[in-house]
């Protein structure tokens, strides 16, 4: 899942994301569930002595004094970065973690999957042994389902549904939706940006709709590219992530929007 604040219930966003998933990897905590020592305090929960705290950006909108010699307004406004401490639950007293049922190996097909690519209404095709999206018929290509073999760390339908995501991911790219523009900033390497995007994408869409992150073997393929461009740029990582999220973002819009056509509460 994607990591959650206890008091907004909201999922974090961009990079912080990253930032606390690699830190629940590598303390191993499962809740998903974060927040600052004020925000438990307030739930009736206290903060260990001694626990070591994540930390995520937060951005917050300052005033600043306009230079008035170019124009008229005496006040301008920037984003300010800073960096919050937040703590896992599992760092915590005073908090039961709600449970969570243990994932099926193997789900054929997944409803909430389905029904959320079918409301982006992407052309999708099947055939052949390729997965990719192409911008001059604006549709998805993915090989047959039957076609995506399972490994030892993911399920076949796990296979798919990754696969999937990342190339819906894609499909968010062109103007008339999330309109990435990479060229001007990234130049040669604008192509390795936009596959770590997808991979970011597919990796928050694959947590938000209960399937497992699914490791293959293009992920070595595109690795030694995309350390280029994060070692040319080190706040590449910040853009894709964003970018990542602004994805996700449109294409849950769509379910919103395809609901409320129908007549449906969402």
């Amino acid at each position: 899942m994607r990591p959650v604040n206890v008091a907004s219930k909201k999922p974090y966003r961009g990079i912080n994301v990253l930032a606390l998933w690699a830190t629940a990897e590598e303390k191993g905590y499962m809740s998903g569930t974060w927040g600052t020592y004020r925000q438990w305090a307030e739930i009736g929960a206290q903060v260990r002595k001694g626990e070591k705290a994540a930390f995520i950006v937060f951005y917050k909108e300052l005033e600043y004094a306009a230079d008035t010699e170019d124009g008229d307004r005496e006040t301008t406004t920037r984003l300010f970065a800073r960096a919050t401490p937040v703590f896992a639950a599992e760092q915590v007293d005073g908090y039961q973690v709600p449970a969570i049922d243990a994932p099926t190996t193997i789900i054929t097909p997944i409803n909430q999957a389905e029904a959320f690519v079918a409301a982006t209404r992407a052309t999708i095709n099947h055939g052949g042994d390729r997965a990719f999206y192409r911008p001059s018929t604006d549709s998805i290509q993915l090989p047959p389902r039957e076609a995506f073999t399972g490994t030892a760390t993911s399920a076949p339908t796990e296979s798919f549904y990754s696969t999937l995501c990342h190339e819906l991911t894609h499909w968010t790219s062109v103007e008339t939706r999330c309109n990435r523009q990479l060229g001007k900033r990234f130049g040669d390497q604008a192509y390795a940006m936009e596959e770590l995007i997808a991979e970011l994408g597919a990796a928050f869409l694959c947590a938000d709709l209960g399937i497992s992150d699914a490791p293959r073997a293009d992920h070595a393929q595109y690795l030694t590219t995309w350390l280029s461009v994060l070692k040319a740029d080190k706040k590449a990582i910040f853009t894709a992530a964003s970018k990542a999220s602004q994805a996700v973002d449109f294409l849950a819009a769509l379910q919103g929007r395809t609901a409320e056509r129908d007549g449906q509460v969402t």
